[in-house]
């Protein structure tokens, strides 16, 4: 059953993404790509207000749509970004995943869109390469990039850098460009890349003192014992209590891990907390102290006493109260770019787009970070306003994925995409003329071993099911069902009341994998290139 569907719908999708032709309005709309790193959907209050508000984001999903079962093809940033410029899965762009160089004689959308007569921007965040090809303007943070006082790569400055608070700075580059640099007589395509969420989740000084005081409700799986699941969720390293740093994540002064004997997960530790610390101005540092030197007082006191469970109780609260209030600047951010585009009366002819680079773990099954095919990770955020085409206010449950945004970005402005890209053009759900791209996602994690050791899979993914084939050094399988089991902690793989869907999905999947040209011998490829 799945597999006939998966095909026939395969079909149809290829049949109306290259369906382009010549748009409707002669007037090619702008496009505004916002895009923020590891911002999990559980953040956004327009999928749910339990943890925090986003007010400005919000406003998108209210004047536009809202995809609950957008996702990624590989959930770890560099190659996620390079699926969204190259609509091509990682194996075949080269990225597949952050130590593996990108393929540059890969063309991207962005240099099809500037070919085309579109003005082209980045500002913020790409983390491979510091000269991305298709932009007439750039300033890209230096790798990951810091919170404070960030380094950028520039189109014609080289490499610089800016005393103050990054998501802060992005923003003001990205709205100096809109007033000073575009082009009247041009459309524009303006790349919009947040640093923020991205770990160590360092808070601007106007959101510490509210934050650090807030208590945050617990996810019902923080205590997650695995029971039904194999060899990789159980010997993946990101656990709040093991495998958090205790400077860089949890804020924990230097002076006070010596006191209280506490040593460094990572090697980057400390140094992580300190190149923030010293990158502060003196007034950022005096407010730092001011709110999280009384912190650690009380973690001096409490800790001798602290149970396991109490530590997992306060490494989270830590965790979300540092990482909500990084996520406060980025909705600000959003807030004031909004704001421009209405007082510049540039709304009506903008297309907004709002994603993440991947999903996040905000302390689900005890976790925190990505890679998994599992939903905190694997889902992702994404809302578009698209002014007189998609109607306001509407939520869309397909299964869309970050390779679709290549050709999405072409066909809305009336460029054709080109035959090798891999995705589907989302134009047709955005004006309502179909229902579905795709019945299923496909899904392939590479970096094992390596930091955090979740182990290599690719999976199939339905509205209703989740197969998962973990290798390398195991060879295991997970099969969640998706409706009935919303947190996947029941691995029902041996269940024999799901035999056959079971084995109608395994052989949807090596359809998947045939379609997208993967293969068993690109896996062995990349796993001997690894080594």
């Amino acid at each position: 059953m799945y597999l006939k569907l998966i095909v026939l719908f395969s079909v149809a999708a290829l049949v109306t993404g290259c369906s382009t032709g010549t748009p409707k309005e002669t007037k090619r709309p702008n496009i505004l790509f916002i895009m923020s790193d590891d911002h999990a959907y559980q953040a956004i209050s327009a999928y749910d207000n339990t943890l925090t508000t986003t007010p400005n984001i919000d406003r998108i999903a209210k004047e536009g749509m809202l995809f609950t079962n957008a996702c990624v093809t590989n959930s770890i940033c560099a190659p996620s970004r390079a699926v969204l410029l190259t609509g091509k899965h990682s194996h075949i762009n080269g990225k597949v995943d952050n130590r593996f160089p990108f393929d540059t004689t890969q063309v991207t959308f962005p240099q099809i869109m500037q070919q085309a007569g579109y003005q082209t921007a980045m500002f913020g965040k790409l983390h491979f390469g510091n000269n991305p090809k298709g932009f007439d303007q750039f300033r890209i943070l230096d790798d990951q990039g810091s919170y404070y006082a960030p380094d950028f790569f520039t189109k014609n400055e080289g490499k610089i850098n800016i005393k103050g608070y990054t998501t802060d700075i992005i923003t003001d580059m990205t709205i100096d460009w809109l007033d000073k640099e575009r082009k009247l007589d041009k459309p524009f395509l303006l790349m919009y890349f947040h640093k923020a969420p991205h770990r160590e989740w360092f808070p601007a000084p106007r959101h510490q003192k509210e934050y650090i005081s807030k208590t945050f409700p617990e996810p019902a799986t923080l205590f997650d014992q695995f029971e039904t699941r194999g060899t990789a969720a159980k010997t993946a390293e990101m656990n709040l209590v093991d495998h958090m740093n205790w400077a860089g994540d949890s804020k924990i002064y230097p002076d006070v891990m010596d006191k209280l004997g506490l040593k460094p997960y990572m090697k980057w530790d400390i140094s992580a907390f300190e190149r923030e610390y010293n990158g502060m101005t003196q007034e950022e540092r005096e407010s730092w102290d001011r709110h999280y030197r009384p912190m650690n007082e009380k973690f001096v006191q409490a800790y001798p006493n602290m149970s396991r469970e109490d530590l997992m109780h306060w490494r989270y609260q830590r965790y979300m109260q540092d990482y909500l209030g990084c996520i406060a600047s980025v909705d600000e951010g959003v807030g004031r770019v909004l704001d421009y585009l209405d007082e510049s009366k540039l709304v009506d002819n903008t297309i907004v787009v709002y994603t993440s680079d991947q999903g996040f773990y905000l302390g689900e099954h005890g976790w925190f970070d990505k890679r998994f095919a599992y939903n905190e990770s694997f889902k992702t955020p994404l809302l578009i306003r698209w002014p007189n085409v998609v109607k306001p206010g509407i939520t869309n449950d397909e299964m869309v994925q970050n390779l679709d945004f290549a050709q999405t970005m072409l066909e809305a402005a009336g460029i054709v995409p080109p035959d090798d890209m891999q995705g589907e053009s989302l134009v047709p759900i955005l004006k309502g003329e179909v229902e579905k791209v795709r019945v299923a996602a496909y899904y392939h994690y590479y970096e094992y071993p390596s930091i955090h050791m979740v182990k290599r899979h690719y999976a199939i993914i339905t509205k209703a099911y989740k197969l998962i084939h973990f290798y390398y050094d195991v060879d295991e399988w997970e099969f969640y069902d998706r409706k009935k089991d919303p947190y996947e902690i029941n691995n029902v793989y041996d269940d024999p009341a799901y035999a056959e869907v079971v084995q109608e999905l395994k052989s949807a999947l090596e359809a998947l994998r045939i379609k997208y040209e993967d293969s068993a011998e690109l896996d062995q490829k990349y796993i001997e290139a690894y080594k």
